[in-house]
């Protein structure tokens, strides 16, 4: 008898016939808890056919007493008899632990998939530690002093461009009247540690000194590239403190943005490729919550496709592609984060990754991806895409109207439905990944404000965008079809054609609108006419009729 799937990350076959040892089963423990949890299934080979338990194993809660004695802290496992063609075996069911535990005889061990797909138990090293540790909000590894680093290290020349970026970037100026020391102190730049002050890691990668960052924080590497086709036209990786690293990466990014200018009547905006307030919070985003215990680089890649950002280090325990716009505020490293905002160059409430959106939402582009991000690495693309420019149009009037930027939800309704048409409220909610209730809110907002038109009532209520965003790309048409032509009469769409257009329509309007040929339309209008719906105005091909 199999048990009918295989071996992964989170499920593990032990062979119990010669009965598994007891330090087998503490170690597969532990491993299942420093990483993602799992079952493993004791009676069980690596082929998955069900081979029974060792008779010394067939009481489940002598043996779950037994593994919480021999783990530190004590890991409460559940276990489960279950058999198969009468045939038992163990199913035992460890929790993902939000600390690092032991064995009883130190060992800690932590699970992964082999390059075949296997996965195996390895032992967790000292700097897997602190990355395990850090991505469960443990251990703030930023705020850690730096070993064999002095004061010293950290460069004045450095420190007067952060004092430059206060000023520039409209940080808190309260900083500026600190002396060296105190600033440092302030932003967690340095630390006093056996009456002296110590470099944190933080104050390394904002200030300190390249040949000695080069030195002391090897992992504080960054790249540049940029590809043409398969032609690589610029590849260059360095170390360098943050901060200059920074203005280093927005270089070869200015020379590269290029901007579209447009004018429609009152509005002249400036459409870029890639929008600058969101670049930065991308980059400070992979600088700030980048794994420093791992070795790798921040890479910014920009190619004939778009523009990647990637970072060692996956998402923080809490965070997933799916909720990254919801979840709480919170970084991999704490007191890097808070010195960046304080400094003025990332976002003060914490919500950087709205702005990263915003800047592709708000000129009706293609969204942020971080599909291709794995345990190991975050990556972000955000394409290369033409701008929607009666998006754009109708999205400046909105704002300029009420006098500030929309809110993020909303602008996310408000591209899901440039790009569905018609959606119902669960709908909308699942494709935004924002719970039905803050939803239902913001859209209701949008229609209040004529950006979204409503159809129907309770759950077959739908929303489309209102006419004004199809007047502005001159498709009416477009517009009408969207209130569902399945459901309405052909008059009452004509006439919601004409009404939208300025009281007309002609012949030509009606077979685009209602996929008609030319002698439908015709029949379809004179009835409309007879039954004084309609006015016919002129004769011949300059004919047009009006709402009476």
């Amino acid at each position: 008898m199999n048990i009918g799937f295989r071996e992964s990350l989170t499920i593990e076959f032990k062979s119990d016939q010669k009965k598994l040892s007891d330090e087998v089963i503490i170690e597969s423990t532990v491993a299942f808890a420093n990483t993602e949890g799992g079952q493993f299934y004791l009676g069980v080979e690596d082929n998955g056919d069900i081979t029974g338990l060792h008779p010394s194993h067939q009481d489940p809660s002598k043996l779950a007493a037994f593994i919480a004695n021999k783990t530190v802290p004590p890991v409460a496992v559940q276990t489960e008899l279950a058999d198969a063609d009468d045939i038992q075996y163990l199913i035992i069911t460890v929790p993902k632990y939000h600390s690092i535990v032991a064995a009883s005889n130190g060992k800690v061990l932590r699970r992964r998939i082999k390059a075949d797909g296997e996965p195996e138990n390895v032992p967790m090293y000292p700097h897997e530690t602190n990355s395990r540790l850090s991505s469960l909000r443990l251990l703030d590894y930023s705020a850690l002093p730096v070993p064999e680093a002095v004061y010293s290290d950290l460069d004045p020349v450095e420190r007067e461009r952060l004092r430059n970026i206060i000023r520039n970037y409209h940080g808190e100026t309260s900083l500026l009247d600190l002396d060296d020391t105190e600033l440092d102190l302030a932003l967690r730049l340095a630390t006093e540690y056996s009456g002296t002050f110590v470099p944190t890691y933080c104050g390394m990668l904002l200030i300190g000194r390249k040949e000695r960052l080069s030195a002391l924080v090897p992992t504080a590497e960054a790249a540049f590239q940029e590809l043409q086709g398969t032609d690589v036209t610029a590849n260059e990786s360095f170390i360098l403190p943050m901060l200059a690293a920074f203005e280093k990466i927005e270089a070869y990014m200015d020379a590269r943005n290029h901007t579209e200018e447009m004018e429609e009547g009152l509005f002249r905006i400036s459409i870029p490729d890639f929008d600058k307030r969101a670049f930065r919070e991308a980059l400070v985003n992979a600088f700030c919550h980048r794994d420093y215990t791992m070795l790798g680089r921040v890479r910014v890649l920009m190619d004939d496709d778009g523009l990647t950002i990637s970072n060692p280090g996956g998402f923080i325990e809490g965070v997933t592609i799916e909720n990254l716009l919801t979840a709480e505020p919170h970084g991999r490293n704490p007191a890097l984060a808070d010195a960046l905002k304080r400094i003025g160059l990332a976002e003060r409430t914490g919500r950087g990754i709205d702005r990263i959106f915003e800047g592709s939402l708000s000129y009706g582009k293609s969204l942020p991806d971080y599909s291709e991000s794995t345990e190991n690495m975050v990556k972000l693309f955000i394409p290369k895409s033409l701008p929607d420019k009666a998006f754009i149009k109708m999205i400046a009037e909105e704002q300029s109207r009420i006098g500030r930027p929309l809110p993020i939800n909303a602008l996310l309704i408000l591209n899901a439905l440039k790009s569905n048409r018609r959606l119902r409220l669960g709908e909308l909610s699942q494709m935004i990944h924002v719970n039905e209730h803050k939803v239902r809110t913001a859209v209701e907002k949008l229609v209040e404000s004529g950006l979204v038109e409503a159809d129907g009532n309770g759950n077959n209520r739908a929303y489309i965008l209102s006419a004004a965003l199809y007047k502005n790309a001159d498709n009416v048409a477009g517009y009408v079809r969207q209130t569902d032509i399945d459901r309405i009469r052909h008059p009452e769409l004509v006439l919601k054609f004409a009404k939208s257009n300025h009281g007309t329509v002609t012949r030509k309007d009606v077979m685009q609108l209602l996929h008609l040929n030319e002698g439908q339309a015709y029949r379809l209008l004179s009835k409309m006419t007879d039954d004084e719906m309609l006015l016919l105005v002129g004769k011949g091909k300059f004919a047009y009729y009006k709402v009476r």
